[in-house]
Formats: structure tokens, sequence, C-alpha cells
């Protein structure tokens, strides 16, 4: 009887997982943001990459604005592509909520910042009184 992947690895490093699972880029930037202590496994904090995972336990840690509450179900044997990386883990986060629009703005105006386009330039000199319509 031949042992398939999962049932060669009972356990794997922390910062290896988070990379093979796609959570950050590099497992050097996997790496660093354990040692910062950002991380916690089952709820306790670590500190230490080396730190082993088993099945079954819950990670919290902070990837972008976010905070990500991931169940390891699963050791890859490598990095490989997108859906193959999401079979490892369940991710138990709760729901992001969109950040509310403010008061002066509708729905459809969610362009911000940049460069104004002709519209607005006709527009913003049409308020200071410059242009061939004044």
């Amino acid at each position: 009887m031949t042992a398939g992947p999962s049932d060669l690895a009972q356990s794997m490093r922390v910062d290896k997982w988070l990379w093979q699972a796609r959570f950050f880029k590099t497992r050097s930037l996997a790496s660093k943001i354990v040692a910062e202590g950002k991380v916690r496994v089952n709820a306790q904090p670590i500190s230490k990459p080396s730190r082993s995972l088993a099945l079954g336990d819950v990670l919290t840690f902070p990837q972008g604005h976010a905070v990500r509450v991931i169940k390891v179900l699963d050791f890859g044997v490598r990095r490989g592509p997108a859906p193959e990386a999401q079979a490892l883990y369940e991710d138990l986060s709760p729901p992001v909520a969109a950040p509310p629009l403010p008061a002066d703005r509708t729905p459809g105006q969610e362009r911000m910042g940049g460069r104004p386009t002709k519209r607005d330039r006709r527009s913003i000199d049409r308020l200071e009184g410059r242009g061939p319509h004044n």
C-alpha cells in the first residue's frame, strides 16, 4: 500500500504552510509576519516561524487590511496553483463589509482622485469663472 502526500506529513512549519497556501508571496515574508508575533495558532500568539502545525489548527493573522481566520485541512507537497492551495484550508474569516459611501456621494460616483476628465475640467472652469462660457 502506498502512502499519499497527506500520510507522509503529520506536521509542517507554519511559515512554509502560509507560503504554500498562498497567503504570502514569499516564504521570508511569511516568516517575518510570524517572527513579529502577528500570527496566532489556536488563539495562542507565536513568534517562531519553525512552529509546527497540525491538521485542524486554526490560524489567525493579518493580511492587508483584514484579519484572516483559517483552519488547516491539509499539508501541500508544493506551492501549486490557487485552486490547489485553496484545498489546504477552510476560511473562517468573518465577511468584510464594504466601507460606507460618504453622504455627498451616490453609488455611481466611485471615481475618486486622479486626473480630472474633460467634463470635470469644464465644470471646474465654469465654477472658477474661466473659459469661453462665461
